[in-house]
């Protein structure tokens, strides 16, 4: 019968092994940060983007129900999906509009939680450097803006992606608007690397949970629908590495749409200010679970078995609600043979 060790699949696991540790230690990581889960295991955040009009445009009184709601909720955090500072982002690690923006807008005791921020392509119209400056940590210590990347929190990993240099029209017909590109060229390195950096941590997490956060839509029937270029590139590295959620802001309402072809669903949290009235598209009822063309935001639960959903709007009213479960069953071991994509190995080899 011959030892464990002469075994096929001991050998395949040992490739498998070797190939994964190498790959680990060739490939840069994306900045890594935790946030431990509350004593009984469980997580709460809320999610809100395209906010930042010093207050107006509803969102004070968006903000205001983010307090009740995350006070009732007793949040860990909230998770913003870009578009932080209207219309051209922040000026200088100076600018007023943080303040006015943020610092004296979201003032409610429940939402003195770490803010975890993508930057959306009006915030690419400013100094990007300054929005993601350590000295406005200083100023405010809940703020944590990077390009791109990964926060645990124990049961779920995040994944905050840099989506906007992603989007051609940017670069090829600006108009006139002004992009501040310093840390983002040459565009095809970069964006190649941060795919790459991606899909190796995707490939390598074993949470639980995998929740994938950017500016722009994946799927939309908004103003500004489909990002083709996030279909093309960004959304099967989501799909092969068993991602839950993608969400993201850009188009100025919330939505829920699911997937007839994976089991990802599309949130958008895009209601932070100004909302677009009358914008929405044709899109497969199948999918289509939610489109409100308002102002609001998203809150979410979560524990290791189950995720619970529920968008509001700028009163504070339940819109729409869903939960996603999941099982305990499989053992470490099994999870290793995932991680490693041992299934894809054994078919390689004929096994």
């Amino acid at each position: 019968m011959g030892t464990f060790f002469e075994k096929p699949l001991f050998f395949c696991l040992l490739v498998a092994a070797s190939l994964w540790w190498c790959s680990v230690f060739s490939t840069a990581e994306l900045p890594r940060f935790h946030h431990p889960v509350k004593a009984d295991g469980s997580l709460s955040f809320l999610v809100v983007g395209d906010w930042g009009r010093q207050g107006l445009y509803n969102q004070s009184e968006v903000a205001i129900q983010m307090g009740v709601i995350g006070e009732k909720l007793d949040i860990d955090f909230v998770i913003s999906t870009g578009d932080n500072f209207y219309e051209d982002g922040l000026k200088s690690i100076n600018d007023p509009a943080f303040s006015d923006s943020f610092t004296t807008i979201y003032t409610a005791k429940s939402l003195q939680r770490k803010w975890y921020n993508v930057l959306g392509n009006h915030d690419y119209r400013g100094n990007v450097e300054a929005q993601l400056s350590a000295v406005l940590r200083d100023k405010d210590s809940r703020w944590l803006c990077l390009r791109s990347f990964i926060l645990n929190a124990e049961i779920v990993e995040f994944f905050f992606v840099d989506t906007t240099p992603f989007v051609d029209k940017y670069f090829t017909d600006p108009g006139n608007d002004t992009y501040d590109w310093k840390g983002v060229l040459p565009r095809n390195i970069y964006l190649s690397n941060l795919l790459e950096d991606l899909k190796l941590a995707l490939r390598n997490s074993s949470a639980k949970w995998k929740i994938v956060v950017g500016h722009q839509t994946i799927k939309s029937a908004g103003e500004h629908g489909v990002t083709q270029e996030l279909v093309q590139h960004l959304l099967p590295i989501l799909q092969e590495n068993d991602v839950d959620i993608y969400m993201n802001g850009h188009d100025h309402c919330l939505q829920h749409i699911s997937s007839t072809d994976s089991k990802i669903h599309f949130l958008t949290s895009g209601g932070g200010s100004k909302a677009w009235r009358g914008g929405v598209k044709w899109w497969n009822p199948e999918e289509m679970k939610l489109y409100y063309d308002g102002q609001g935001f998203m809150s979410v639960q979560l524990t290791q078995t189950q995720a619970d959903f529920v968008f509001y709007d700028v009163f504070g009213n339940v819109l729409h609600k869903f939960m996603v479960s999941k099982d305990l069953s499989s053992t470490p071991f099994e999870r290793l043979i995932k991680v490693l994509h041992i299934p894809k190995i054994l078919r390689y080899v004929g096994m």
